[in-house]
């Protein structure tokens, strides 16, 4: 059974990688069975970690989910029908990938997900980039793309199978090093320009103080904010205080926007509360500061707002979770999706230790 908190930690890890200055593209391939009531195999683009497609094999469709990706089609008309088309190919590719691994785990029934995700970032200050790709099968590293040495990490016996075939492909390997270093970061500048207006925007949160009762730890809750550039942390008497401190995840609204939280231990009675500050920083926003006060806290136990707040980003997360990821093979004959790093007829015969 797939680990949930692995998948948690996967989703907030590729999530929370962005600056003030970095942009990033990314997309998440999710390939699974034995799952019920979820499409066996799913795409998901982001941009700035805002999605910018979608295409699941009970649609079929490649879909935009930015007004500002219309603005594609200026250069390329059948853009999304090019997608489509594409995206269809790799779902039938991949019910063949994962028999695949399954076979090479010595697995039969039961619940199953291969994950793959690659992108880049760039830095619009320095001009620097960063290519990634890796995959992942039932929460676990499967295998991994090493640029500084143009080789294939993996981690596990299963993968040592796939590392040394595309090791050995070197037509594969510089394909992949290209995609990673030029058409990646190409392609995400162009993203950017299309998008300013929404992914260059600065939003102030909203702050609250929240707790469960009396003796609960108190929580400085933001929501809103954008981009997920921003600090969180306690201060007392003026200076930064980590005592009795949790810091929470940086996570996503439905709205595109992001939340965070960190609690405080609760003073007691005869400390001075009005010592104690929430301090949230965003790039380009003045400091929002808020007061340690009793008056303007609110409880779980007149309001569920908390509980609210909680159910939110779980379900948010676990909407994240189920997009991420994925497993995916082109031929080069298809290879319509711009920003793909793979169209390697070969990968398919590389996964299976029998070729």
């Amino acid at each position: 059974m797939i680990k949930m908190k692995t998948l948690v930690f996967l989703a907030l890890m590729f999530l929370q990688d962005a600056t003030a200055l970095t942009h990033s593209l990314k997309y998440f391939y999710t390939g699974s069975s034995g799952v019920p009531n979820f499409p066996e195999f799913v795409i998901v683009g982001l941009v700035d970690d805002a999605q910018i497609d979608y295409y699941d094999s009970e649609t079929k469709r490649d879909v935009p989910k930015q007004d500002w990706m219309s603005r594609v089609t200026a250069d390329r008309a059948d853009y999304w029908e090019g997608q489509t088309e594409v995206s269809q190919g790799d779902q039938q590719t991949f019910k063949v990938s994962i028999d695949i691994l399954k076979d090479r785990f010595n697995q039969t029934g039961g619940v199953h997900i291969v994950q793959w995700m690659y992108g880049c970032q760039w830095d619009d200050q320095t001009g620097k980039t960063i290519g990634f790709s890796q995959y992942s099968y039932d929460g676990e590293d499967f295998v991994s793309f090493d640029l500084k040495t143009e080789t294939w990490i993996a981690p596990t016996p299963e993968a040592v199978t796939s590392k040394y075939k595309w090791d050995n492909n070197k037509a594969f390997t510089a394909q992949t090093k290209l995609y990673l270093t030029k058409s990646c970061p190409d392609w995400l500048k162009k993203y950017v320009d299309y998008g300013r207006s929404s992914l260059l925007r600065t939003d102030r949160p909203k702050v609250s103080l929240l707790q469960k009762s009396p003796s609960s730890p108190v929580t400085c809750h933001a929501t809103g904010f954008y981009p997920n550039a921003a600090m969180m942390f306690w201060r007392k008497g003026g200076e930064e205080h980590h005592e009795g401190v949790t810091l929470g995840e940086i996570l996503p609204n439905n709205d595109g926007s992001f939340q965070t939280s960190v609690d405080l231990k609760a003073p007691g009675a005869s400390e001075d509360w009005g010592s104690y500050e929430c301090v949230f920083q965003l790039s380009g926003v003045e400091d929002i500061v808020t007061k340690l006060d009793k008056a303007v806290i609110e409880s779980n136990e007149e309001k569920p707002l908390a509980i609210t707040i909680i159910i939110i980003a779980a379900v948010a997360v676990l909407a994240v979770i189920i997009a991420l990821a994925g497993f995916f093979i082109y031929k080069k004959k298809n290879a319509k999706r711009p920003p793909s790093p793979v169209s390697n007829p070969e990968v398919l015969e590389e996964l299976n230790p029998g070729a």
